[in-house]
């Protein structure tokens, strides 16, 4: 009964709302109610909370408790994007019908799903980033197919490999939005983490033929050999479940979703995440630092700064092409005039890759349709520069070029200068397209004239000097006479409002041309809308090939970018090879220079790795000397030299590299249930399990996370490890165990080196220089004084290290104080160096009972001779004491 009372109570519009909400549960609905975007109950809650507005109370029937939060549709853009960046899916649920024409309840259907993935709107993307929406398709042993969709953009890419590759890609492209089979949710924040946006999808959605059928239906043809990657069986159901899940969230519209495109994991530059990370690629360790990208990016438009950081994070492994973009980067930096031709016909396309994607969905407004005809102006110079041009490179470039003339005139021809941003308000067609339009617009502008004709015609009839003609939206054109002159108002005048000051009224001539005005005026809506729709289905014949050039302009985009960061950061051009040899010439941090203060030169270093007699380098020296800086921009010069960019170097000698590896500082996952140490071990295992002859290894302070012995123990094993391996990698190792000093003279090719210091009046001056030989001790000690610390803490450790360096422990004596009270400063120093020496002796094993043999003998013996079984709680505890006296 109450039941049944409740649905009678309730609206039909509100009982539409939850018919509608039901088939989108997890989204936030808003409901078009008039002029006003609503939501109703938890979805008000969250719309309030996020943006802003007022939370208040539906007053209707049942429903007077439901919440409500509601804002003018026509503000949308403004809160649509920020529902979004808080991480909700919205559904935008609109009126399918004019509501003056609707029987009953107005139709209303969800016409747009958002989600973090699936956003176009300008205001929900960075102009310098991808938006990928990404599907993983989990497979037996581990194995995973992926895809990358960027809708923005229309760039849609393959993948298959094990979960090292899977978490690489993962953070390299760093997806908006990730999409899964439902029941591996356990499984993706075990293997990836539980920080990105995921959405789960039934298992069907991921079945193979499946997926191919939705791609082939997509891509409307019958096989997908022309792509290429047709046995890519667990990649291509990845793309799959993505264009479902599109069309599951109400986005049909994907036409410019043209290609689809393999990353193969050999055709790069290897870089697992702790290394894009440690080298600070594309993000600092903390919000607004300096990075590379931040760096190198000085390119000229979006798409070129979308396809840097692409570079970045998968640089090349093809020597031609490297060579191919480093000669034309050459070329740009002595022909200054092509160079500045080039780049300022690139600034002035304006974001054509992004303009054309709006196209299938008909969201780009006039006045981006303009642009992308001012676009392809620009890409008709770039081509004609291009192809002029002697360089093959810029010859193919030019040669797959299409500046599309026929659209880019056609939008000329139609299209106003300077039109309005919204199509809705018209006013954008040029005169001259269609004869009734050009009919109607002559009568709205001539009505116009004659209304102003009238106005001046009565008031000269009547002698009412303040007499004006007005509009408004309830009863139209008016005749508005201040009361002072109403005495002089005709007869057959109809009044139709009485204000504080004025009476307005109409006459049957008046009424006549405001029929004819406005319904020209929406005649001339209606017909400029039906043209500029018309246009638009014209412009998807040229979706590829403006979305080709978006690419090729990215290229010429990025290589110009590397010119000009050559001349001003005085950049040379790398020499790279196959052969074994890596040698840098006064090199430098490609990021910490252009962070030094003005005036200041950043100390360059030379840097030299073979296969012949150096190929692992072990550095030391003091603490905050620069060593891990030295590291980096080993690293970072290499990465550099992969991506076709001049170097940070007077002379660069780089042997083609296949993987980068470094494991730099600690970093703790304790949210993750791992040790700095754990965290450090795995790092350092996957790089040891990975290596390969062109691996390049960049290892700092590895074993600190530990005890001393433990550190210097698994420090000294690596070392030896990568020596005696078969590939013989290129290893630069810092440390601050000055002990592994002494590997020089038991392998051929571990070199020593510090950065060099001077002490003047007790202070450490840090002079950044690399030179041969190992380095005696860290300064912590003078390193906390710069910091800050207390000048008593500081005396105090003076003293304890003058203690440590002139008294060793003396390990013969039993009962000593040092061997009572171990954690005392003179218990915990020992004689490191002669305790690493034995290390390599195979006859030399730690035994706690080395020392003492007599007192431990006695002891071990004790201990055998229990019947532990029969052993009671008391009796373990005399056998304890007993133990306990003979030690003392």
């Amino acid at each position: 009964m109450s039941k049944a009372k409740k649905n009678i109570e309730e609206t039909p519009m509100m009982q539409q709302h939850k018919a509608i909400k039901q088939k989108y549960p997890d989204a936030v609905l808003l409901f078009r109610v008039g002029d006003f975007y609503e939501t109703f109950g938890q979805d008000a809650v969250i719309a309030s909370q996020v943006l802003g507005i007022t939370l208040t109370k539906r007053n209707n029937g049942a429903a007077a408790s439901l919440d409500l939060a509601g804002f003018p549709h026509h503000a949308l853009d403004t809160y649509l994007h920020k529902l979004v960046k808080a991480g909700y899916r919205v559904a935008i649920c609109d009126q399918l019908e004019d509501p003056r024409q609707a029987k009953g309840i107005v139709k209303r259907g969800v016409t747009e799903m958002i989600t973090p993935g699936t956003a176009i709107n300008d205001k929900l993307l960075e102009y310098k980033s991808n938006n990928f929406l990404a599907g993983i398709h989990f497979v037996a042993d581990n194995q995973f197919g992926l895809a990358f969709l960027d809708l923005s953009t229309g760039e849609f890419l393959i993948a298959e490999g094990d979960k090292e590759y899977a978490d690489k890609l993962l953070q390299s492209f760093s997806p908006s939005e990730v999409v899964f089979q439902r029941h591996q949710q356990k499984k993706f924040k075990e293997f990836f983490g539980g920080k990105m946006y995921v959405y789960t999808l039934d298992e069907w959605i991921f079945d193979e033929n499946y997926a191919q059928d939705t791609l082939l239906k997509h891509f409307q043809m019958h096989s997908l050999k022309g792509f290429g990657i047709e046995e890519q069986k667990n990649g291509l159901t990845a793309a799959g479940a993505i264009i479902h899940y599109l069309r599951d969230t109400e986005h049909p519209n994907l036409q410019h979703i043209t290609s689809l495109q393999s990353i193969q994991r050999n055709d790069f530059l290897w870089m697992d995440r702790f290394t894009i990370r440690n080298l600070e690629l594309i993000y600092g360790v903390n919000e607004g630092d300096h990075t590379l990208l931040k760096v190198l990016d000085n390119t000229a438009s979006p798409m070129g700064a979308r396809m840097l950081k692409r570079w970045l994070l998968f640089p090349l492994i093809d020597i031609n092409k490297i060579n191919e973009r480093l000669e034309l980067v050459e070329t740009l930096i002595k022909e200054t005039d092509l160079r500045n031709e080039l780049v300022q016909a690139i600034k002035l396309c304006g974001d054509i890759e992004r303009l054309v994607a709006k196209i299938p969905t008909k969201k780009i407004n006039p006045r981006e349709v303009l642009q992308l005809a001012k676009g392809l102006q620009q890409v008709k110079i770039v081509k004609e520069l291009c192809t002029a041009h002697s360089s093959d490179y810029l010859q193919r470039i030019g040669a797959a070029l299409d500046p599309c003339p026929e659209i880019a005139e056609k939008i000329f021809k139609e299209i106003m200068e300077n039109p309005p941003a919204v199509a809705v308000k018209g006013g954008f067609i040029n005169n001259g397209i269609q004869a009734e339009l050009d009919e109607l617009r002559d009568i709205s502008q001539s009505g116009k004239a004659y209304l102003a004709k009238m106005q001046a015609a009565e008031a000269e009839k009547t002698g009412i000097t303040s007499l004006k003609i007005g509009f408004n939206n309830v009863f139209g054109y008016y005749l508005e006479v201040t009361n002072s002159h109403k005495s002089r108002v005709p007869e057959n005048w109809i009044r139709k409002q009485t204000l504080a000051n004025a009476e307005r009224y109409i006459t049957p001539e008046l009424k006549e041309y405001e029929e004819k005005i406005t319904g020209a005026e929406e005649k001339i809506l209606v017909l400029e809308l039906r043209l500029y729709d018309e246009l638009l289905n014209e412009l998807f014949k040229y979706l590829q090939p403006v979305q080709t050039n978006g690419n090729l302009l990215a290229v010429i985009d990025c290589l110009a970018c590397f010119a000009h960061n050559a001349i001003h950061y005085q950049y040379r051009k790398p020499e790279l090879h196959e052969g074994d040899d890596w040698l840098l010439k006064e090199a430098r941090h490609p990021v910490i220079e252009r962070r030094l203060p003005v005036g200041e030169s950043y100390i360059h270093n030379d840097t030299e790795l073979n296969k012949t007699d150096q190929q692992i380098i072990i550095l030391t020296g003091p603490n905050m000397s620069g060593k891990s800086a030295l590291l980096r921009q080993t690293a970072l010069i290499t990465l550099m030299a992969h991506i076709g960019s001049f170097v940070p170097a007077t002379e660069a000698k780089i042997s083609l590299t296949d993987k980068i590896f470094t494991r730099v500082g600690a970093s703790d996952n304790l949210s993750g249930g791992e040790s700095t140490f754990m965290v450090e071990m795995n790092e350092t295992a996957a790089i040891i399990n990975n290596i390969t002859p062109r691996s390049l290894i960049l290892l700092d302070e590895i074993g600190r996370g530990t005890s001393t012995y433990d550190g210097i123990s698994i420090a000294w094993s690596i070392v030896e490890h990568l020596h005696q391996s078969p590939h013989q990698p290129k290893t630069l190792f810092a440390t601050h165990y000055h002990e592994l000093n002494e590997l020089e003279e038991k392998f051929a090719r571990i070199k020593n080196y510090h950065i060099t210091n001077k002490e003047v009046a007790n202070k450490i001056i840090f002079l950044r220089k690399l030179a041969r030989g190992g380095s005696t001790h860290s300064f912590g000690i003078h390193v906390a004084k710069m910091a800050g610390m207390p000048a008593s803490l500081i005396q105090r450790a003076n003293e304890i290290l003058t203690q440590l360096e002139s008294q060793h422990v003396d390990e013969g004596q039993p009962g000593s104080q040092e061997n009572e009270k171990s954690d005392s400063p003179k218990a915990l120093h020992t004689d490191l160096s002669e305790k690493v020496k034995r290390l390599n002796d195979p006859k030399f094993q730690l035994s706690i009972f080395d020392a003492h043999s007599q007192t431990f003998d006695e002891i071990r013996q004790l201990l055998s001779d229990i019947d532990i079984n029969r052993l009671t709680p008391v009796e373990a505890l005399l056998k304890l004491q007993e133990i306990k006296g003979k030690l003392h």
